[in-house]
C-alpha cells in the first residue's frame, strides 16, 4: 500500500521502495551511500524519498554502517577564549565549509578546565563520533598521548607535544613566521627587540619563541622574553611586565594578534608612540589586526585553509586512509602601520 502524506504517520523504508519500484535492500544501500547502485536507481530512490518526506533512522543506520555521521571539533580551551579569539572562528569556518557537502554533522567540544580531560577521552572512546579534530591542544599530563592512541581517526591542528607515535597534523611554519617578524623589525632599524611569547606547552608558543631566539642569536641582540597566554588580558599583563623589565625596547614581536592589541594599548598609555618609538608585529592577521590604531603589522597564517584541510584529512582517515604525517603551510608578513 502506497504512503498517503495526507493520512499522517511516518513514511517507511518499504513505502520508499514501493514508490521507487525497487527492493527494500536497494533503498537501504542508497540511504547508506553504497557505491554499488546504478545512478538511475539512486535517482529514483532519491525522488521517492523527497516525495514521501522519508527521514532515515540514523540509529538503525549506525548499527549497519558502524558510522555516526558525526565528527568532533575539540577545542580544549575555556569557552571565553574560544568565542573571543578570531583564530577559532576561522578554524570553525574552514571545517564547516568542508563538511557542508557531506553527511557528517559537527559536534563542538569545549573543555573549560584541565580536570575534564578524562571526560573528553570517555566521550571519544564511547563511539559517539566517527573521528575528531583536536585544535589548540596543550602538552599537559598524558592526554595528548592518550588521544593519539585512541582507536579513532584523529587529526591535530599542530604537532602534539610529547606524543611519540606518528599522527596526522596540519599547521604553519611557526618558526619561519616568527623569524620573518623579527627580521622585519631589524630591517626597520630596531636594535632592542623583545617578545611576548605564547604558552610554552603549545606548539605555536614554543615554535614562535624559537624563531625569535634564532634571530636574536644570529643578530647578536639580547633576548627580552615574557610569556603570555594568547588572550588580550594576558597580553596586557605581559606587556606591562616586559616594559617594566626592559624599558629600552624599540621593537616587540607579539606571538598573536589578540595579545598585540593589548600591547598597542599599553604602549599608548605609557606615552610610547607606535611605530616611532616602538614597532610592534603580531601573528595571525586576524580581523582585529585592522581595528587597532595604528593598524597592526602581522604575520598571516591561512586559518580557514587550515580548518578546511583538517576536515579533509579527517574524512580521508574515516574512509580508511593511513595518514600519519604533518602538513606544513607557509606564512606571509602583512605590513601595516605598527611597524
Amino acid at each position: 500500500m502506497a504512503f498517503d502524506p495526507q493520512a499522517g504517520g511516518t513514511p517507511t523504508l518499504e513505502q520508499v521502495a514501493a514508490l521507487a519500484g525497487v527492493s527494500r535492500a536497494t533503498v537501504s544501500r542508497v540511504v547508506n551511500g553504497s557505491p554499488k547502485v546504478l545512478p538511475d536507481t539512486v535517482a529514483a530512490v532519491e525522488r521517492a524519498i523527497g516525495q514521501l518526506g522519508y527521514v532515515p533512522n540514523r540509529a538503525a543506520r549506525a548499527l549497519v554502517t558502524r558510522r555516526t555521521d558525526s565528527v568532533a571539533l575539540v577545542m580544549p580551551e575555556p569557552d571565553s577564549r574560544v568565542f573571543s579569539d578570531p583564530f577559532f572562528a576561522g578554524i570553525l569556518r574552514g571545517v564547516s565549509r568542508t563538511l557542508a557537502p557531506t553527511s557528517s554533522q559537527l559536534v563542538l567540544l569545549i573543555e573549560p578546565s584541565e580536570g575534564d580531560d578524562q571526560r573528553l577521552l570517555r566521550y571519544l572512546r564511547g563511539g559517539h563520533v566517527d573521528g575528531a579534530i583536536i585544535v589548540s591542544h596543550h602538552g599537559r599530563d598524558n592526554v595528548l598521548q592518550e588521544l593519539a592512541q585512541l582507536p579513532l581517526p584523529i587529526v591535530f591542528s599542530a604537532r602534539p607535544l610529547g606524543v611519540e607515535v606518528p599522527v596526522a597534523s596540519v599547521d604553519v611554519d611557526n618558526v619561519a613566521g616568527a623569524r620573518t617578524a623579527v627580521e622585519y623589525l631589524l630591517s626597520k632599524g630596531r636594535k632592542k627587540i623583545g617578545i611576548i611569547a605564547g604558552p610554552l606547552d603549545m606548539t605555536a608558543g614554543l615554535d614562535r619563541l624559537t624563531g625569535y631566539q634564532q634571530v636574536a642569536a644570529e643578530a647578536g641582540f639580547a633576548e627580552a622574553v615574557v610569556i603570555g597566554d594568547f588572550t588580550a588580558e594576558g597580553g596586557e599583563q605581559a606587556t606591562v611586565q616586559l616594559l617594566d623589565e626592559h624599558p629600552e625596547l624599540d621593537g616587540i614581536f607579539v606571538a598573536n594578534d589578540l595579545m598585540a592589541t593589548a600591547t598597542l594599548r599599553v604602549l599608548s598609555q605609557r606615552g610610547r608612540r607606535v611605530p616611532d618609538d616602538v614597532s610592534v608585529v603580531g601573528f595571525d592577521d586576524s580581523v582585529v589586526a585592522t581595528t587597532t590604531t595604528p593598524q597592526l603589522t602581522t604575520v598571516r597564517q591561512p586559518v580557514e585553509k587550515l580548518g578546511s584541510r583538517l576536515a579533509e584529512l579527517l574524512l580521508a582517515k574515516i574512509g580508511g586512509a593511513d595518514l600519519t604525517s604533518p602538513e606544513i603551510y607557509g606564512t606571509e608578513l602583512v605590513v601595516r602601520g605598527s611597524a
